[in-house]
This record gives structure tokens, sequence and C-alpha cells, in this order.
């Protein structure tokens, strides 16, 4: 199973459509199973497009619109032959003119939902966060996958995650969670998710060969006056899946940076 999760920034980076370009390319050449993506938007004022079935759409999502970034990507991808099936759960308004989201791509057909994890729920609010979540078959096995964006520990993590980890207590099959969780390893949110009683295992820790370690730079939005790199895009999984490998991409080093995130990918099997 090949997996990649990257926080895209989307259209707020400086040269976007040249850093869309060498995403799509990745995911062309990488033939990912599954996709996670994060800062997925489209202009408040852009035009609608028309969706077909490969879109899962969720009850709070905003309408796609022409400039929706996955379903470029997905467009893209569908000229060249690779069929994506792709959900999408709206956050709220970014930046003034953006509707900001997160979302999932699939090979493998899903069921989609959207999890509704923070204290308020009004898209005008930059806390209002919101989990895609889906339930898909990968070589034969169920698997439920999250695509995340949560707050800063003391900005209202601690009560997004107890209701994140309610649902999936409930979900009793193996889980992938991936993206950008805002907490840097080693402190306080991250020892929280390690302790959850889902039995979770993060990908970089437990992989059997891996490369790179942060995941962003110093002074990114929502990181200020910090002066340091930091890990804080993941992929914890259950223990019933062995990470063979696990890379930072997009960090400038071994591929072009795309967003003021860097990009994990992973390899992932089954055990027996």
């Amino acid at each position: 199973m090949k997996f990649l999760t990257l926080n895209t920034h989307s259209w707020m980076e400086k040269d976007p459509q040249e850093k869309f370009r060498l995403l799509l390319q990745d995911i062309l050449e990488q033939d990912y199973d599954l996709v996670c993506l994060q800062e997925i938007n489209q202009e408040i004022s852009s035009s609608l497009a028309e969706t077909d079935e490969l879109y899962y759409p969720l009850a709070s999502a905003e309408p796609i619109h022409q400039d929706h970034y996955i379903y470029l990507l997905v467009q893209e991808l569908k000229k060249a032959g690779r069929k994506y099936y792709w959900t999408w759960a709206y956050n709220h308004i970014g930046y003034d003119r953006y509707h900001e989201g997160v979302g999932i791509l699939s090979k493998n057909p899903i069921q989609a939902r959207e999890i509704l994890v923070s204290d308020v729920d009004d898209p005008t609010d930059y806390h209002t966060r919101r989990v895609a979540l889906v339930e898909t078959m990968v070589d034969g096995q169920e698997l439920a996958v999250a695509s995340v964006h949560l707050s800063w520990w003391d900005k209202g993590f601690q009560e997004e995650w107890a209701r994140f980890e309610s649902v999936l207590n409930d979900l009793n099959k193996p889980l992938l969670l991936a993206g950008d969780f805002n907490n840097p390893a080693g402190q306080e949110g991250y020892q929280v998710i390690l302790a959850s009683p889902l039995s979770l295992q993060d990908a970089y820790e437990a992989a059997q060969e891996r490369s790179g370690s942060y995941t962003v730079p110093p002074e990114i939005d929502g990181w200020k006056g910090n002066s340091e790199p930091l890990r804080i895009d993941y992929i914890f999984t259950t223990k019933d899946i062995q990470i063979d490998s696990l890379q930072v991409i997009f960090d400038g080093k071994n591929s072009p940076q795309v967003s003021d995130h860097y990009g994990l990918t992973a390899g992932l099997f089954w055990k027996k």
C-alpha cells in the first residue's frame, strides 16, 4: 500500500500552478493507493464545477468550484488514465477569500463522512475543524482513513482529539490517520495521541526504513516566532499495519518544496 499525506497550502503558495504540477507529477509517478491532503481550497467567488461519480459529497461541504484543488488534481489524473475517488470536508473560510478544508483520494471506492471535532461550527471562525473520514478496501482488507488538520495544543486540540477519538473507537477496523496535527513530536498533544486507547503507532518511529525528519521549517503560518524546524505532520496507524518505509518529501532536498509543509510517503503492509 503506497500512501502520501501533504498540507498543500494550495493556492496560497507562491507560484502555485508550478507546485500543483509537481504534486500531480509525483502522484502519477508513485501511483499511490491513498492520498490525504490538507489546506485544500477554492476561491469563494469562482464558478461552480460539474462533479461526477468519483466525488463523494459531504453534508457540510460547499459546492465544488472549478478551481477546487483536488477537483483539478482528479481531472488531470483522469486525463492520464488514473481514476481516484475523492471527498472533501469543509472547515472554514481562509484568508477571507477561500473555502478551505481537508480531503482524501483513493484508488478504490469509498464511503465517506465528516466529523465536526471543534467546539464551534461557523465557517467564518478559523477554529472550525472537520475531519474527512473514509472507509475503503485495500488489498482485500477494510481500512478507515482520516485526513486531519487539528488545532494547537492550547487552542482546541484536546477537545478536538477527544471527539475524534470517540468516533474512531466505534469503528473496530484498522486505522490510518494522517495530516497536520499542529503538535510537535514529543510534546503534550503527541503524547496524548500515543497514549490513546486506539493503540496507535507513529509511522515515523515504527518504519523499518526512513529518511528525513522535520515536516515544517521555522516561521510558517501558525508558527510565527518559532525558530526551529518541527515535526507536526504525521501518519498514525493501528498496529495491525506494518510500516515498511517512511520518507519526508517535498522538502527542497530530495525533491522540490511545494508547500510551507513537507510531505510524508509511506509503504505499508498488512501484518499476517
